[in-house]
Order: structure tokens, then sequence, then C-alpha cells
């Protein structure tokens, strides 16, 4: 397996743990096991966002292009109630 499948195979992963974080989080009534719930969540983003940088800057990943800020504000407007 080379590099750049193994880096967006974590990436995945890691996108799919916090997914499941963010569940457990607004589901969890125990403030303890809340906070321990967020503080792993936390550790994560900060990891996934590194491994991003690097798969980034190797040309593994490629962002999309900007969008223009009407086409953002036609979105907000559309979500907005």
């Amino acid at each position: 397996m080379d590099e750049k499948t193994m880096v967006n195979d974590i990436l995945s992963g890691v996108k799919s743990e916090l997914t499941t974080y963010q569940g457990v989080i607004s589901e969890t009534e125990n403030m303890q096991l809340r906070q321990t719930v967020q503080q792993i969540r936390n550790s994560d983003e900060s990891f996934q966002y590194e491994l991003f940088k690097l798969a980034e800057s190797k040309g593994y990943y490629v962002p999309a292009e900007n969008v223009k800020l009407e086409e953002i504000n036609k979105v907000k407007d559309n979500i907005q109630f």
C-alpha cells in the first residue's frame, strides 16, 4: 500500500470517528463522559487537520476551488429559517 492510499484511508477513518463522536456527545447526559468524549474529539480534529495539511502539501488532496461570495450567500439564504 502506498503512502497516498494510507493517508487518505486514515483521513477517511478519522472523519468517520468525528461524526460518531458528535452523535455520542449530543446524546450523553453524564457530564464527565461528555467532556471526555469532547476531549477525544478535539484531539482527533487536530490530528485530522495536521494529516490533511500533510496530504495537501504532498498533492494527495486537492481542495475544491474557492466559491464566489454570491454563491455562498445564495446557499445561506436557502437554509436560513
